[in-house]
């Protein structure tokens, strides 16, 4: 996620200001559905990445490498939801801030990080699967595997960067109580150009990966059928995260584009404009919310492996025998191998 102004309301103007009868306009009844929806998507995701963190770290034996990259976009998930309490709160009070400053930039700065390490795993693992698919590369190689690492790793170093930002430019107002950025052009471009490294840029490589793997797969390149179901599921979540992103990243271009420069300061939208298109970025915003919870829903419905360990560590937690356990989940593989 990105370090823009998230808003919720009209009263958090974020990175532009509108003018006065323009401020004044808010979504009927934000105040209401946004809290319920935050509360939504924190609950499911939180629950739902966690469970996902604790199957991959005990899962046994040799791990699918497309696992590692799973397990850290999980974190970050996890992490940013955590974040949304206090932002359902701040939306029930009409977006006034009542947890300090301090919290105000680090909650912010965890949305950043979090939008920028998602869409780059989500490109690392076009770009596993394209290696693995089209180039033949072991994925169980140890080579392949430090080279894993080291990617996931230089990944969380280049989101916590570009995250700082949110940490200079994010202020609490003192008048209004509204946790937002600071207007300046200095952000405006800043905004721009951490939209073209984290979402067009990395899109643009997942796209050449996809394209690439459906011309081998069209040509009838021979593919287990373990990598076509991780195909089905990694390609599931980017269409996923695009549909749920792109709607936010287009209304925030637009506005970044369309604000009047230093040199030209009448050449802004007028009210009804600036009305839609802030109406807009604020429903993108909550759309794009939504996606950190999505995620664990994919793999329980495409994901046998994943959907047999939940059984499996659910049939422990409610005591089931062991033997009664195994045959459940034998019989549960056996029916969906002959589908």
């Amino acid at each position: 996620m990105t370090t823009e102004a998230w808003t919720t309301g009209f009263e958090m103007s974020g990175d532009y200001e509108l003018g006065d009868l323009c401020q004044h306009l808010k979504l009927p009844y934000a105040h209401v559905y946004i809290p319920i929806l935050y509360f939504f998507v924190f609950f499911i995701g939180f629950i739902g990445n966690l469970f996902v963190i604790v199957l991959m770290a005990m899962k046994k034996g040799n791990k699918r490498m497309v696992d590692n990259f799973v397990l850290n976009l999980a974190v970050a998930d996890l992490v940013f939801v955590c974040t949304l309490p206090f932002w359902a709160l701040s939306a029930a009070h009409n977006n006034h801030w009542y947890f300090g400053e301090s919290l105000c930039k680090v909650s912010s700065y965890i949305i950043s990080v979090n939008r920028c390490s998602s869409i780059l795993f989500l490109t690392g693992m076009g770009v596993e699967r394209y290696l693995v698919v089209t180039k033949r590369v072991r994925s169980k190689s140890s080579v392949t595997k430090k080279c894993i690492f080291t990617t996931c790793g230089c990944i969380w170093a280049v989101s916590l960067l570009l995250g700082i930002p949110s940490l200079l430019y994010r202020k609490l107002n003192a008048s209004d109580k509204f946790c937002q950025d600071e207007d300046s052009s200095a952000y405006q471009k800043y905004s721009l150009a951490l939209l073209i490294l984290t979402f067009l840029l990395p899109l643009g490589v997942i796209l050449f990966c996809y394209c690439s793997i459906c011309n081998k797969l069209l040509s009838h390149i021979s593919v287990g059928k373990g990598t076509k179901n991780s195909l089905k599921i990694i390609f599931t979540i980017i269409s996923t995260f695009i549909c749920f992103w792109l709607p936010f990243n287009a209304f925030k271009a637009f506005l970044i584009l369309s604000s009047p420069s230093e040199l030209d300061q009448e050449a802004s939208l007028s009210c009804s404009a600036q009305i839609a298109v802030k109406w807009g970025l604020s429903l993108s915003t909550y759309l794009a919310f939504m996606n950190s919870c999505i995620n664990p829903i994919i793999y329980a419905f495409m994901d046998h492996h994943f959907r047999r360990r939940v059984q499996l560590h659910c049939f422990r937690f409610l005591g089931v025998s062991q033997k009664t356990t195994q045959n459940w989940v034998f019989s549960s593989s056996a029916a969906e191998s002959s589908l």
